[in-house]
């Protein structure tokens, strides 16, 4: 019997009311596990559920923090763990939906001790990476930490300059500290992962949602957060997929074509990125979610377990 079920996918393919589906049918709850959904006032950029999208179903981890707090993976764990205990204590089967895969392999494999975020050093590293490009950057990283530069694209400007952070803070590389696991897992989960065959549908769809954020004033949420005497551009959420493009549309300094064009092509990196994640995950039950029975499969699988 297991603890608990993860449902993972990449952005756009429709993680949320598949889960709102099974747990009306299994009456159970959901905890949210996505790094922007944990923030106020992030709603449209992160396609936050709505009430009505929620269906009656609670909804745990959503709203938890104000946009310039700090929050990481060990915060998460510490979280879930504390939900899983309270759903189960209720007699239910926790539900765990969402696309921040670190987060996911966290509360799976157990965590490292890795120090906390450092906006002045990360402020370096971008002012730094805008006179040399993140190429340059990359080349530097492998100077220091080739094992992760070697895992990381040379244009993946998060993680180089998360790594890069590391570094300079502690003198130690990242590598050392993901190997090195503090703590472990105490749960038994059933991993499900949304694997969509048809990639030209996800990117289509993925185009399709952009479009409706921006319809939905996006760009009014971001021009609110940035008023606030809090906003902090290197901030973790900022640099959220949609709202980093925003701001740089907002200060002017790319034009509307191009924050609609980089918009849609970060998040189809950002859905890239999470499916290779998932293919990595070797206890993953793969479902398609753009076929008919997606539902009746994955429902079959959690009844099963």
């Amino acid at each position: 019997m297991v603890d608990a079920v993860l449902i993972l996918g990449p952005t756009a393919s429709g993680k949320t009311a598949l889960g709102v589906r099974l747990a009306q049918t299994l009456n159970t709850e959901v905890i949210s596990i996505d790094s922007a959904l944990i923030y106020r006032g992030m709603d449209i950029g992160t396609a936050k559920p709505t009430v009505e999208e929620m269906g009656g179903v609670p909804h745990h981890l959503i709203d938890i923090r104000d946009p310039f707090d700090t929050y990481n993976a060990a915060d998460f764990v510490k979280d879930c763990y504390a939900k899983i205990e309270d759903i189960k204590a209720r007699g239910k089967l926790p539900l765990i939906v969402g696309g921040t895969m670190l987060y996911a392999k966290a509360i799976k494999e157990g965590l490292n001790e890795m120090p906390s975020t450092d906006l002045v050093v990360r402020a370096e590293i971008e002012a730094r990476a805008a006179e040399i490009g993140w190429p340059a950057m990359h080349e530097e990283l492998a100077k220091v930490d080739p094992v992760t530069a070697a895992r990381l694209n040379p244009n993946d400007s998060q993680r180089i300059s998360r790594a890069l952070e590391v570094f300079r803070q502690t003198g130690q590389p990242l590598s050392t500290y993901q190997a090195q696991k503090i703590s472990q897992c105490p749960y038994q989960f059933l991993t499900l992962g949304l694997m969509p065959a048809n990639r030209a549908l996800l990117h289509e769809r993925i185009e399709k949602r952009f479009q409706l954020m921006l319809d939905a004033d996006f760009l009014d949420e971001v021009r609110t957060l940035m008023k606030s005497p809090d906003f902090v551009r290197e901030a973790p959420a900022m640099r959220a997929v949609g709202y980093r493009q925003a701001i740089d549309y907002l200060l002017g300094e790319c034009d509307k074509d191009r924050f609609f064009l980089s918009g849609v092509a970060a998040t189809r990196q950002l859905a890239k990125r999470q499916l290779t994640w998932m293919r990595s995950m070797p206890d993953l039950i793969s479902i398609d979610p753009f076929v008919e029975d997606a539902y009746a499969v994955a429902l079959e699988a959690i009844r099963k377990a």
